[in-house]
C-alpha cells in the first residue's frame, strides 16, 4: 500500500476496532436485561416468522460469538448460542433482526435480491482486487506499476465498495422490519424498546463503517490511478 492508503487503513481500522468493541459492550449489557415475556431468541425468532406467514424457514443455533445471520440458499436463520437461548432484550432484538432478512427474502426485498445476486462477484473480486492493486500500484517488485492493471484492480475493489454500500439498506430495512414487529406486538415492553433499538444501532453502525472506509480506499486508488495516467 502507499503511505496514503495505509493511513486511511488504519485510521479506519481502528475505527472500526472501536465499534466492534461498543457492540460487544451494548450485547453484553442488554445481553443481562431479562425479558418481561420470557421469550428465548429461538421462540421470538419463530414466534416473527410465523405471524408474517413465513413457514419454511428454519431456525437453528450455531457456533460462535455475534455469528448470526440469515442464509437465503438454505433458508435457514443461524443465531448464535446466547441468541438462540437468551432471554434477554439483545436476543430479541439480533434474532428479530435476523427474522427481518427471512421477510425481505420472502418478499423479494429488491435490495437483498441484488445484494444476492452480487455474492458470487464479489467474492472473485475481493480475492483478487488487492493483488491487481498491489501490481498495479507497483508495490509488489513490478517496477513502477502498470495503469492498465490498477484500473483493473480499481474496478474489481469498485465491485466490493458497491457490496458494501448495497448492505447498508438490507441492513437497515431489517432492523427496521424487527423492531417495528418488537413494538407491534409488545415482544418488547416500551421501557424495553430503546434498549433494542440502541443495540441494533450499534450493529449497523458496523457496516457504516465498512462502507465508508472501502469509499475512501478506493477514492485513493482511483487519484492514483490519474495521477500515473497522466
Amino acid at each position: 500500500m502507499t503511505p496514503g492508503i495505509l493511513l486511511i487503513s488504519l485510521l479506519f481500522m481502528g475505527i472500526g476496532f472501536l465499534v466492534q468493541m461498543r457492540l460487544k459492550s451494548k450485547f453484553k449489557h442488554y445481553s443481562q436485561q431479562p425479558l418481561m415475556s420470557g421469550l428465548s431468541g429461538k421462540e421470538v425468532a419463530e414466534k416473527m416468522l410465523k405471524e408474517n406467514g413465513i413457514y419454511d424457514v428454519q431456525v437453528v443455533s450455531v457456533d460462535g460469538f455475534l455469528s448470526d445471520h440469515y442464509n437465503p440458499m438454505n433458508k435457514t436463520v443461524n443465531l448464535s448460542p446466547d441468541v438462540y437461548n437468551g432471554r434477554s432484550i439483545a436476543s430479541a432484538a439480533v434474532s428479530a433482526h435476523e427474522v427481518g432478512h427471512a421477510v425481505q427474502h420472502a418478499t423479494a426485498y429488491q435490495w437483498l435480491m441484488l445484494r444476492s445476486r452480487l455474492v458470487p462477484v464479489v467474492q472473485v473480486s475481493t480475492t483478487l482486487s488487492q493483488w491487481i492493486l498491489a501490481i498495479g500500484v507497483g508495490i509488489l517488485g513490478f517496477g513502477g506499476g502498470n495503469p492498465t492493471i490498477l484500473l483493473v484492480g480499481i474496478l474489481l475493489f469498485a465491485a466490493t465498495t458497491v457490496f458494501s454500500l448495497i448492505t447498508l439498506p438490507v441492513e437497515f430495512d431489517a432492523s427496521n422490519r424487527a423492531l417495528a414487529w418488537l413494538e407491534r406486538t409488545n415482544a418488547t415492553t416500551p421501557q424495553e424498546h430503546p434498549g433494542a433499538k440502541d443495540a441494533l444501532k450499534w450493529a449497523a453502525t458496523t457496516y457504516v463503517v465498512a462502507a465508508i472506509a472501502s469509499i475512501v480506499t478506493l477514492v485513493q486508488y482511483i487519484l492514483i490511478y490519474m495521477s500515473r495516467r497522466d
